[in-house]
């Protein structure tokens, strides 16, 4: 299996040394692919400097507008956060059983995104919505400050540690399994359609959306299933319309 299969994403960063730290602890745990998401400044001589010969990976980093472009070709998303909704519990990990969990994963050939926040506000709620599982790093609750490139190198090893020794598997069902874009356009198809057959108000959605959002997060959905679930929205838009017309 490959930890380049392994994506880490930095959203906003405000300081260019934190990329340039967060290359290094990339590079020594064997991690290669690193996108950033708006950064504030780069490229930039601090990234450089902070890197520590990890140039590399900053010459190869992908920068995108937004988190929805850096996670779309990926199966498997996991954010960094110590908050969410309180009303609204996530599957959240540890650094161990993600390690562990990245590592089946990656036995799979899937691609795995993990998603830092920004250096002083994290994550936004729409951010943590499109990511279908949570790590916390348990701190030290007198002083729970954690740079972001110490987040990474703690989880970049505990993949790495994940990753060894775990055997190649086929998946379950020797199908693809869908990516991140693809199951983002079935969301959208599927809020349009409960919004049509009035299951849904959007003038007061609560956390609909989000729910489901965690449910089929915590399934890996492949190409024949996702095309069935399509069908089946689509096919309850059809029913509503019909209805529609034969009132009127």
């Amino acid at each position: 299996m490959s930890l380049s299969n392994i994506r880490i994403v930095l959203i906003q960063t405000s300081h260019p040394g934190n990329i340039g730290s967060a290359a290094r602890a990339m590079k020594t745990m064997g991690l290669s692919e690193l996108c950033l998401v708006k950064p504030k400044r780069f490229p930039a001589p601090e990234a450089n400097v902070m890197s520590s010969n990890a140039e590399d990976i900053l010459d190869n980093a992908i920068i995108v507008d937004n988190l929805q472009q850096a996670i779309a070709d990926c199966h498997v998303v996991i954010g960094t956060s110590a908050r969410y909704e309180r009303n609204l519990r996530w599957e959240t990990f540890d650094p161990r059983y993600c390690g562990e969990f990245v590592g089946k994963a990656l036995s799979k050939n899937k691609k795995v995104a993990l998603i830092f926040g920004r250096e002083r506000s994290g994550l936004t709620n729409e951010e943590l919505s499109m990511c279908q599982h949570l790590v916390h790093i348990p701190t030290n609750p007198d002083y729970s400050s954690l740079n972001v490139a110490s987040a990474v190198q703690i989880l970049s090893y505990e993949c790495r540690m994940g990753a060894k020794d775990i055997k190649p598997i086929r998946h379950e069902l020797n199908e693809e399994v869908v990516s991140a874009e693809d199951m983002e356009g079935f969301y959208q198809h599927l809020e349009t359609a409960l919004i049509e057959v009035e299951f849904l108000n959007p003038e007061n959605p609560r956390y609909l959306m989000p729910r489901l959002r965690r449910m089929y997060g915590r399934i890996n959905v492949t190409r024949s299933e996702l095309s069935l679930l399509r069908g089946m929205v689509s096919a309850f838009q059809g029913r509503k319309f019909t209805r529609r017309n034969k009132e009127s």
